[in-house]
């Protein structure tokens, strides 16, 4: 996963719980159609988010964050870790954006889930050196008292049949132990990715009432204990690893959660409302869980703000689908976050392209598509179209319009984009079916230098295509 804060002030020995977790995202940005980054601050400040975590450390997003008092964690790559020199990117990254109207940076991470099983131990030996050496450039840049260093790790590294009997995995004990005794001795949480979606995709055998919060038939019982559902199991396991290395109170940060709303069977909007209304609703009640009663996680962070489409989908489909709003800064369902605000409120003076589409031609015959859909779905984005997902039950005709129309938007409605050796065509007929949205690109450029040839554009031909399309519905 992605492709996963706050100053807390702890003792190193107890644990200092907040009333209840607060609720951050997770801003990604490996889009097809960026928004600006003042966009998304906006977005952000609008819903009342005052906790943020980017997966690098984008300038452009920090420069954006910089006065709003949104809390931010930063990352470095994984395939940084070897190479990045620790006080160069305290210096470039961490000093130039902060201070009085700055950039309110509270945490670094150290790669991303690095200890994943499917890396295959490729970061590991690097994770620990990078952790220390970050540590002693904070130091010296005086920031350390303020920014601490974390490890996102995914909910892997530790396993276990029932969660009192959780531990790290065998070959992670070592550097599990080092990396604990660092966070605890620099007042820093343990952060974690957990994805009770992923455990449910992976599992035919998974019960699926155990992955959301309304209570399940299928409980995992431990003992004295009864977990009905997957979160909690899943952070029990977790306390339970830690207790075993001498932290079970340790505070616990959940740095990426959520629920994709398109790409798979199971990966839709109601599901993803249920699940994180139910997750946000469960984690306000305050009740803990049955290792940590009254004591929920310090902070989440959903997964994700807004969707990428440019993300691999290597893992699935869903990949490019988790984002709460869409690509374009629209709220995807009703959700309330326990800000403050009862629902979602959109993107503002978001720069969108022209109202137009590209689609099939109605007169042609498409025997000669299939060249063409593979140059416009290798670039843009049509996992919408594959089982499961939300365009999946387009006809043939309806299939090669929406990917016509996602190269299309991609490459910023250029003329030559909708030819396709004159199969495709221009409408000004939202070709949208149901819940299958054909999107109209947005862009974080200033378009006006596009402005005199869109005008050139042969309007004559433009016309004559809206008619044929419209009387050929």
């Amino acid at each position: 996963m992605g492709s996963g804060v706050a100053l807390f002030t702890l003792s190193l020995l107890l644990v200092t719980h907040q009333a209840h977790s607060t609720i951050g995202v997770n801003w990604g940005t490996i889009s097809l159609h960026k928004l600006r980054p003042s966009t998304v601050v906006d977005l952000l400040k609008a819903n009342k988010i005052t906790k943020v975590k980017l997966f690098d450390a984008n300038p452009d997003a920090l420069r954006a964050l910089m006065g709003t008092g949104i809390q931010v964690m930063i990352g470095i790559p994984n395939d940084m870790l070897s190479t990045f020199s620790s006080d160069l990117f305290v210096q470039q990254n961490i000093s130039r954006f902060m201070g009085k109207g700055g950039a309110d940076i509270r945490y670094v991470a150290v790669g991303n889930e690095p200890f994943l099983t499917g890396y295959g131990g490729q970061f590991q030996s690097y994770v620990v050196p990078a952790m220390l050496n970050l540590q002693q450039s904070l130091v010296k840049a005086n920031l350390a008292s303020y920014v601490n260093v974390v490890v996102p790790c995914n909910a892997d590294a530790y396993e276990s049949n029932v969660p009192s009997q959780g531990i790290f995995r065998p070959e992670l004990t070592q550097i599990m132990t080092q990396l604990v005794s660092f966070l605890n001795s620099n007042g820093s949480p343990f952060v974690v990715n957990i994805y009770p979606f992923l455990s449910l995709y992976g599992n035919s055998d998974f019960p699926q009432d155990y992955a959301f919060f309304q209570g399940s038939s299928h409980p995992v019982l431990d003992g004295p204990n009864a977990y009905y559902n997957a979160l909690d199991g899943n952070f029990d396991t977790l306390v339970a690893a830690l207790t075993k290395l001498g932290y079970g109170q340790m505070p616990i940060v959940i740095g990426e959660i959520g629920w994709p709303t398109d790409g798979a069977v199971g990966a839709n909007l109601t599901a993803a409302r249920v699940f994180n209304q139910g997750l946000v609703n469960h984690l306000l009640s305050n009740k803990g869980t049955p290792l940590r009663p009254g004591s929920p996680p310090e902070d989440v962070y959903l997964f994700g703000l807004l969707d990428e489409g440019a993300k691999s989908t290597l893992p699935g489909n869903f990949e490019r689908h988790w984002g709460i709003f869409s690509f374009d800064g629209q709220a995807k369902y009703r959700l309330n976050l326990g800000l403050g605000n009862r629902e979602l409120k959109n993107a503002k003076n978001v720069h969108y392209l022209p109202s137009r589409w590209c689609v099939a031609h109605p007169s042609r015959d498409m025997a000669q598509v299939a060249d063409h859909l593979r140059l416009a779905c290798s670039q843009a984005d049509c996992t919408t179209l594959n089982d499961g997902g939300s365009c999946s039950q387009l006809g043939e005709k309806e299939n090669i319009s929406y990917a016509f129309n996602s190269y299309y938007q991609l490459q910023l409605q250029h003329e030559k984009s909708c030819d396709f050796d004159g199969l495709g065509m221009v409408t000004f007929l939202d070709p949208s079916v149901g819940d299958c949205r054909f999107l109209v690109g947005v862009t974080d450029k200033d378009l006006s230098s596009r402005a005199e040839p869109m005008v050139r554009w042969s309007i004559y031909h433009v016309c004559i295509g809206v008619v044929v399309w419209a009387l050929t519905r």
